[in-house]
């Protein structure tokens, strides 16, 4: 998939009609909190429609906060009780923490659940963004956003995988590095089944 060029008319047409896929992974396996209930969350993966192709916006989360500080991540988090959908939850978070207001935001579908180290049990909604559009980062919680060509994160020359011991645990892990960025842990892993989903619709529409 490296020499093609994605478009938001692409992208819809895929979500439109999936087709079943096997995901890449279904997440880390609570590994921190064993024993307790997963708690429901949502991220917006953002896909911006720009003059020469579409990107990906995340999020560089802020040094001081509890979990998955100062990693790369979509915008979302936690879902509230007065939440209606997955989608519901992802677009609040999503404007709570950069400000973007959910009318600038078509919802086109999402991928599997991922469950994190953390215990979250999250629904990544995928969504496409027109320019122009503003973004107001909450600074308790946002160092800052930035944007990722999408051909780069479905470019399978930039997986890379890795294998490291914590706590006496051999894990597995992809990363997607990009500039001064380092896109790892579960924000790569739901990169992963974006591009294991993509990869099955490709494959179903050419049969």
């Amino acid at each position: 998939m490296a020499e093609q060029r994605y478009t938001s008319d692409w992208l819809r047409e895929r979500f439109s009609r999936p087709v079943p896929y096997e995901p890449h992974t279904m997440g880390d396996g609570n590994l921190l909190r064993p024993g307790e209930p997963l708690r429901p969350a949502s991220v917006l993966v953002p896909v911006i429609e720009r003059a020469d192709g579409l990107t990906v916006l995340f999020t560089r989360r802020t040094a001081h906060l509890h979990d998955h500080a100062g990693q790369i991540s979509f915008p979302g988090g936690r879902a509230e009780p007065e939440d209606a959908s997955a989608d519901h939850t992802a677009l609040r978070e999503t404007e709570e923490e950069i400000g973007l207001a959910r009318h600038h935001v078509e919802v086109i579908g999402s991928i599997n659940r991922y469950t994190t180290v953390t215990g979250y049990d999250v629904t990544p909604v995928v969504g496409i963004i027109k320019p122009p559009f503003d973004l107001c980062l909450d600074a308790f919680e946002v160092a800052e956003a930035f944007e990722v060509p999408l051909a780069f994160l479905l470019d399978g020359r930039n997986h890379q995988r890795t294998t490291v011991v914590n706590q006496g645990r051999r894990r597995q892990y992809y990363a997607m590095p990009y500039r001064q960025y380092y896109i790892w842990g579960a924000t790569a892993g739901m990169l992963m089944n974006l591009y294991r989903f993509v990869l099955a619709q490709e494959q179903g529409a050419a049969r």
